[in-house]
C-alpha cells in the first residue's frame, strides 16, 4: 500500500511541475501579446495568407471539425461520459474531476479573455482592451483540456493498457491540432490565441491529473 502511495505522490509531483511549466509558457505568450512582440508578426503573416472558401459539404465538415473545440459540445460529452464512469465504478471521483476541470477552464480562460479584450482577426485589426474575446482561444483550450480529461478518466477507470492509453493521448493531440488548424483556415483566431489556448489548456489538464493523483482512490487501477 505504501509503495502505491509513494508512486502516486511521485506522479503528482511530476504532474504539478509540468503544469507549472506549461502555465509559465502561457504567461510568456501572454506577454508577447501584451507588448506586441515578435510572435505578433507571425499572427499578421498568417492572417494575410490567402484562404480557400469552403462551401456546401466542405463547409459543413469544416464547421463540424471546429465544433470539436466548442464548449457546449466538449462539456456535454465530458459530463455524460464522466457520469457513466461514475455510475459504473460507484464513485463520484470522475464526475468531480470533470466538473473541476470545467470550472477551472471557464474561470481562468474567462478572466484572461475579459482582461485583455483582444479583437478577433476578422475585425481586420489587432487591438487589446477593445471588447474582444479572442485571447486565449477557448476552442483550443476546450479541446485539449476536455478531451484530455475524458481520455484520462477512461485510462484510469476502464482498465486499458499503456498502448491504448498512448493512442488516446495521440487522439487528443490530433483533435486539438485539428481545431487549431481549422481556426487558422477560417481566420477565427490569431495564431498566438491558439498557442496560448493550448498552453493554458495543457496546464489545467495536468493540474487536474496532479489533484487526482494526490488523493488516493480504490476505484482506480493504481
Amino acid at each position: 500500500m505504501q509503495k502505491v502511495l509513494d508512486t502516486r505522490r511521485a506522479q503528482m509531483v511530476r504532474a504539478a511541475r509540468w503544469s507549472a511549466a506549461l502555465f509559465t509558457g502561457f504567461l510568456l505568450i501572454t506577454h508577447q501579446v501584451i507588448i506586441n512582440g515578435p510572435l505578433i508578426e507571425i499572427d499578421k503573416w498568417i492572417h494575410n495568407l490567402e484562404r480557400p472558401e469552403f462551401r456546401g459539404v466542405s463547409g459543413f465538415i469544416i464547421r463540424r471539425l471546429d465544433d470539436l473545440g466548442l464548449r457546449s459540445v466538449t462539456a456535454t460529452a465530458l459530463l455524460i461520459a464522466a457520469f457513466y464512469i461514475a455510475r459504473r465504478f460507484k464513485t463520484w471521483r470522475p464526475l468531480n474531476l470533470a466538473i473541476l476541470s470545467l470550472i477551472c477552464l471557464n474561470v481562468v480562460v474567462g478572466l484572461f479573455k475579459f482582461g485583455l479584450g483582444r479583437t478577433k482577426p476578422k475585425v481586420g485589426i489587432d487591438l487589446l482592451h477593445f471588447g474582444g474575446m479572442s485571447y486565449p482561444s477557448g476552442h483550443a483550450s476546450n479541446a485539449l483540456l476536455t478531451w484530455g480529461v475524458l481520455a484520462y478518466l477512461i485510462y484510469r477507470y476502464a482498465h486499458v493498457d499503456r498502448y491504448r492509453g498512448r493512442l488516446a493521448s495521440a487522439g487528443v493531440a490530433t483533435i486539438s491540432l485539428t481545431v487549431c488548424i481549422v481556426s487558422l483556415v477560417r481566420d477565427t483566431h490569431w495564431f498566438s490565441d491558439l498557442l496560448g489556448g493550448l498552453f493554458i489548456g495543457g496546464a489545467l489538464l495536468v493540474m487536474v491529473i496532479a489533484v487526482d493523483r494526490y488523493y488516493p482512490s480504490n476505484s482506480q487501477l493504481s
